[in-house]
């Protein structure tokens, strides 16, 4: 009962802050706070816990032992206490902020180009850090509370602590130069294998999902180029007689004026969801939460603009409702 004499609720919040963050600077741009006002809070916080709560190890802070068991009780207590004061909605329009994302290239690709135009005109003052890291490193990073939310193909089961939401299906296509190709547009199975292809991948070729299909089939292709972006992929095909099997959503939206025609795979490849994931201990942020459906949003709006000049047509999006994993 001392000790509550000695805490008031705001330091219970910045101590949850600093949990969470694992960073002094990051938990003091999170409160508002200047980063010597939340210093001299944690040190205030250590004597009243008789804990240090955050050590320094391999460069970084990290939970002690009590800081660990501290976190979940204390963010439940704080649920509940916010349950029983009405807080302010999120003002998108006047909020200041920055979320750090983690997305590969074709995620950049596919989220981003929405989510900025959609920031500029609803809450211009947000702002955002974009990463690029493996599926493994982006998890980590989420876990560890460096990462806000992180979007690719994350292949079950995750952490307990981490929640996942699947934005889309995603299928696959082959671009190929429009001039390399038959009058039908597309290529048979014996006319696809002889061709060289260009392979995305961050490390090897095995294990993909076109490598799988492959391998049902018994076949095999000759890889001429293997590179880790895609971005650059759809513009060494053109005047080569190269063929790209890629994600649809990888390709311009319009290709009119394209030197490549995409066509369906002769082999049947399994599509991948495309998911975002994000840690249980951002559930009750409310900016957090504005920024996830707002990203939804914007793929929904986005999948219903899709064109199908190409004779590609992606289908339309289909969002489900959160789920956790």
């Amino acid at each position: 009962m001392n000790n509550l004499r000695r805490i008031d609720l705001n330091l219970l919040v910045t101590l949850h802050a600093l949990l969470v963050e694992k960073h002094v600077s990051r938990a003091a741009q999170r409160l508002h706070k200047s980063q010597p006002a939340v210093s001299h809070a944690l040190a205030n916080l250590r004597a009243i816990f008789d804990d240090p709560l955050l050590v320094r190890r391999a460069g970084k802070l990290e939970l002690t032992s009590r800081a660990n068991e501290l976190l979940p009780k204390l963010t439940e207590a704080l649920h509940q206490l916010g349950a029983l004061i009405e807080q302010p909605a999120f003002d998108s329009a006047h909020e200041k902020r920055v979320f750090r994302l983690a997305l590969s290239d074709y995620g950049a690709r596919v989220v981003l180009p929405g989510l900025v135009r959609r920031l500029r005109s609803e809450a211009p003052g947000i702002d955002l850090q974009v990463s690029q890291g493996s599926r493994v490193a982006m998890l980590a990073g989420v876990h560890d509370g460096e990462i806000d939310m992180a979007f690719g193909v994350f292949q079950p089961p995750l952490s307990d602590e981490l929640r996942t939401h699947k934005l889309f299906i995603e299928h696959f296509v082959c671009a190929a130069d429009k001039n390399t190709l038959p009058k039908t547009g597309d290529l048979d199975k014996t006319q696809w294998l002889s061709r060289p292809h260009v392979l995305v991948a961050m490390q090897s070729s095995e294990g993909n999902e076109i490598e799988n299909a492959l391998h049902r089939e018994g076949v095999s292709r000759r890889v001429a180029m293997t590179l880790p972006h895609w971005g650059v992929a759809s513009h060494v095909v053109p005047n080569t007689d190269l063929i790209l099997t890629a994600a649809r959503r990888s390709f311009d939206l319009f290709l009119k004026d394209s030197p490549l025609q995409l066509f369906t795979p002769p082999y049947p490849i399994d599509p991948f969801e495309f998911s975002m994931v994000w840690h249980s201990r951002r559930e009750s942020d409310a900016g957090h939460n504005w920024l996830k459906q707002a990203i939804i949003e914007m793929l929904q709006e986005d999948g219903a603009k899709e064109p199908d000049e190409s004779g590609i047509a992606v289908p339309a999006l289909t969002i489900p409702p959160t789920s956790t994993q």
